[in-house]
């Protein structure tokens, strides 16, 4: 996300990488058994988080007429099944950036950077 690359979801509609991050971070952030994204960015402070904090927890590669492919690093809260939390997430992400911009999205790819305290 380091020059800021847009993508076209309508005729005169556009899209920079860090909304989309935002998108996946929201998206990915709304799972129970995710804490925070790595960097300890939340639901709360994700939409105030900078470019470079978003970077470090979201990838976001693709061309102009092609599908997106995804690559989110979480926290993941103990005593949840991996596997499972995973697999919600990249669900979550692909729906919601399918529903909000119109783009595919070809692979969610999930990283785990840490396992946090016990779920509230």
């Amino acid at each position: 996300m380091a020059d800021k690359k847009t993508y076209r979801i309508k005729d005169n509609v556009t899209v920079t990488d860090e909304v989309l991050a935002i998108i996946v971070g929201l998206a990915a952030t709304e799972v129970k058994g995710v804490s925070s994204l790595s960097g300890n960015l939340t639901s709360d402070n994700i939409t105030k988080a900078g470019k470079n904090k978003l970077a470090k927890a979201i990838r976001i590669t693709g061309n102009e007429g092609e599908s997106l492919s995804v690559s989110a690093s979480i926290n993941i809260q103990y005593d949840f099944v991996i596997p499972e939390v995973c697999q919600a997430v990249q669900e979550r992400v692909k729906q919601s950036v399918e529903n909000m911009t119109g783009m595919g999205v070809s692979a969610v790819d999930i990283r785990i950077a840490s396992v946090t305290g016990t779920a509230e």
